[in-house]
């Protein structure tokens, strides 16, 4: 710090700094959807309040933003504050003069308060975007849910009316089979008996959706449970080229689950993820567990949702695949599932790509 700086410098240095504040207040107020200019715009702003602008460099680091108004130097003096939104130090905005091309620089005592404000509007900034993000996502929850209990309680009343005509079906085609010898009634009778039975499994589905099926449920080890499913799906891995690798926190770990609908969860999560990931990559199960819940995070390395599908993949009959290659029922059953163990699951990018399904579990009912 100097203090050989007359006083009509300091009141013009006091001057730059009053309008730094402003101008960074109404760069934030202007922000569009790009942080990353914003950002840019705020470094710049700050630099011209410096002593020595056109040496100042202004370095910002804050979560995976990066912004320098110019290369750093080798060798430097900075000044720094730290960006914490929430009370959490997630970056900071840093001032630096390069020493070697000023051997004098130094800072004064009013540039780490104005460095210091610049940091708290910057952070002020993140928690409202952050406060906005979450209202924006629980509004978007509360409507998905909406949608998904109307369409439970529609499916519910289907998938009744569906079941006793089904099973008349099936009986019928049955005793027509066995009281008939004619080749082609037989070879007929059974058309209509796969047919029947095949529609019976989508009731059968439905009534997952809606948390129509019975559950018995039982304190059980998850691990062996999983390997289970993961080894009955040994050969779809090995066929599409793909590895997978489990991790638990804990080994010994048992749930009140019901392990058919379980391993149905299981079973349709990772079918999907073997269809959409590449080649040679890897799919992750990941579990980890406190007194009260299980979590369980299965990331695959695919294309990943787009947005704005992201909100309808757990709907009854809503399917990305080709005709003929996936009825749309597969996620829907396993949000039936979750739902009816107390439980939630949600979605979200895998980093740098594909996707991860967080199913979140209570250990006991």
């Amino acid at each position: 710090m100097s203090n050989n700086i007359s006083i009509s410098k300091r009141l013009e240095e006091r001057v730059k700094e009053l309008s730094c504040l402003y101008e960074v207040s109404s760069a934030i107020r202007k922000h569009s959807n790009s942080v990353l200019d914003t950002l840019e715009e705020i470094c710049k702003i700050t630099q011209q309040a410096w002593l020595y602008p056109d040496q100042a460099i202004v370095l910002l680091e804050l979560e995976n933003y990066k912004v320098a108004t110019a290369a750093l130097p080798k060798s430097y003096i900075h000044q720094s504050s730290i960006i914490s939104p929430f009370n959490e130090s997630r970056g900071a905005i840093k001032v630096l003069y390069n020493t070697g091309n000023l051997k004098n620089a130094h800072f004064l005592e009013e540039e780490q308060k104005l460095l210091n404000k610049v940091a708290i509007e910057i952070t002020e900034f993140f928690e409202r975007r952050e406060i906005e993000e979450k209202k924006e996502l629980l509004q978007r929850s509360a409507e998905r849910n909406d949608r998904l209990s109307i369409l439970g309680e529609i499916t519910a009343g289907i998938a009744h009316e569906l079941n006793t005509p089904l099973g008349n079906i099936l009986g019928f085609a049955e005793l027509i089979k066995s009281n008939s010898l004619e080749e082609q009634t037989q070879k007929d009778s059974d058309k209509i008996i796969k047919a029947a039975i095949y529609s019976r499994e989508i009731v059968k589905k439905l009534m997952f959706f809606a948390c129509e099926m019975p559950q018995h449920r039982e304190s059980t080890l998850l691990k062996p449970l999983i390997e289970q499913a993961l080894s009955l799906l040994a050969p779809n891995f090995r066929k599409a080229g793909i590895t997978y690798s489990l991790c638990i926190d804990n080994e010994q770990l048992k749930a009140q689950i019901d392990t058919i609908q379980f391993t149905q969860v299981l079973f349709n999560i990772l079918i999907n993820a073997i269809y959409i990931a590449p080649e040679k990559s890897e799919i992750f199960i990941t579990i980890r567990s406190d007194k009260d819940h299980f979590t369980m995070e299965i990331k695959d390395e695919g294309a990943g949702i787009p947005e704005a599908l992201r909100s309808k993949i757990f709907e009854p009959f809503f399917t990305t695949k080709p005709i003929g290659e996936g009825s749309g029922l597969g996620l829907s059953v396993v949000h039936g599932i979750i739902k009816s163990h107390r439980g939630e699951i949600i979605t979200f990018d895998n980093k740098p790509k594909g996707t991860v399904f967080q199913i979140k579990l209570p250990l006991k009912m």
